[in-house]
């Protein structure tokens, strides 16, 4: 696959998988309708205001990372040809999922939406039984000592200093 073929392909997987899960999603549970939660909660909303922007930008990051460097997308029809273990996957394994359910955390953050904690949590679940079950498998069969190298020197789901 090609840079362009990978980005377009990334593209539609980005509406497709974290568009749905981070953005229709918690439309659909909460219409984006916000609580009314008194002036004191300012410093959460905003807080949640951040988490979400921050998690958007590593998402759109990473997919465009998955395109240029890797030459693929994170779709599992479409993977990339070369490992990715620049940019924050130096420090995370799996910043797109960490950075997903961020995003979800920071709108019931910012709505004040006790739902979306519970939506949240079931999705950190389906990531890591999708990880362990799929991913980590997948990638030790098509990359192999690469992977498992840096399997053994970045952590999965909380970052820390690579090792060097």
């Amino acid at each position: 696959m090609n840079r362009v073929g990978a980005a377009i392909g990334s593209f539609f997987w980005l509406l497709a998988a974290p568009g749905i899960v981070a953005v229709l999603m918690p439309w659909w549970l909460t219409g984006w309708d916000a609580r009314e939660m008194g002036d004191g909660w300012l410093p959460v909303r905003v807080l949640g205001a951040v988490g979400f922007a921050a998690g958007a930008v590593v998402v759109i990051e990473a997919f465009g990372r998955f395109a240029i460097k890797g030459l693929g997308t994170p779709a599992p029809a479409a993977p990339t040809q070369h490992l990715v273990v620049t940019g924050l996957y130096r420090y995370l394994r799996n910043p797109m999922y960490v950075a997903v359910v961020a995003m979800i955390v920071g709108q019931a953050m910012l709505l004040g939406r006790i739902v979306l904690l519970g939506y949240a949590a079931f999705v950190a679940l389906v990531f890591l039984a999708f990880v362990k079950g799929y991913e980590e498998p997948t990638l030790r069969r098509q990359f192999g000592a690469d992977y498992d190298a840096y399997s053994a020197s970045v952590p999965a789901w909380w970052p820390r200093r690579p090792k060097r």
